[in-house]
């Protein structure tokens, strides 16, 4: 074979080579809801959320408790969801997801006035909705809530060899104000199991 022809056969090949290890290791966008995601043993990932939201949801829908309210849209404040969990996430990965569906149900509106411990999730309304009824000469008229949403993340690992294993379970609950009754309760767990991070469900 012609020697000048091998070289450049391989020079070729190489390069495809080069292309094809750098095409894999480039940052690409993916879809967040997709099947190419980064699977992690050691922590909560986005699909974790996205499908225990997702399950939530539609259990809490199915539940036809929502229709028990006396009006509709019914008012719900967003109580404590406490971390049980070896690491630090922020709930709001969770309740943001729910919130929103049920927005979009027409069965609930969020208070965002309210919040556990008096941390309100908008501050100016609060404010301003404390400086508008000052300024009317009344007391703040604050929209009570009809539901408030509380939960509980909870973490178990287990491992065999060189396998490990992590369960997360996601528990939520929705109770009436006027009696404190939880008129719905539901839990979904997300198991993972290998031996290191991988991409892809």
């Amino acid at each position: 074979m012609n020697p000048k022809f091998t070289c450049t056969l391989a020079a070729a090949a190489l390069a495809l080579f080069v292309s094809g290890c750098a095409s894999q290791n480039d940052a690409k966008y993916v879809d967040s809801q997709g099947p190419n995601t980064i699977v992690s043993l050691n922590s909560i990932n986005i699909q974790d959320w996205n499908n225990a939201a997702d399950k939530l949801v539609a259990s809490l829908l199915e539940s036809n408790v929502l229709e028990r309210a006396p009006t509709l849209p019914a008012v719900m404040a967003v109580s404590r969801i406490r971390n049980n969990t070896q690491q630090q996430v922020d709930t709001d990965a969770l309740t943001k997801k729910i919130r929103v569906a049920l927005n979009k149900s027409g069965k609930i509106v969020t208070t965002t006035t309210l919040g556990p411990d008096g941390k309100v999730e908008d501050a100016v309304a609060a404010d301003a909705g404390a400086m508008q009824a000052f300024m009317a000469g009344e007391k703040q008229k604050t929209t009570l809530p009809y539901y408030t949403l509380s939960g509980k993340l909870l973490e178990d690992r287990v491992k065999s060899g060189s396998t490990q294993q992590t369960t997360y379970t996601f528990q939520l609950s929705l109770t009436t104000v006027k009696d404190g009754l939880a008129v719905w309760e539901d839990e979904t767990q997300i198991t993972k199991q290998g031996r290191r991070s991988s991409v892809g469900w």
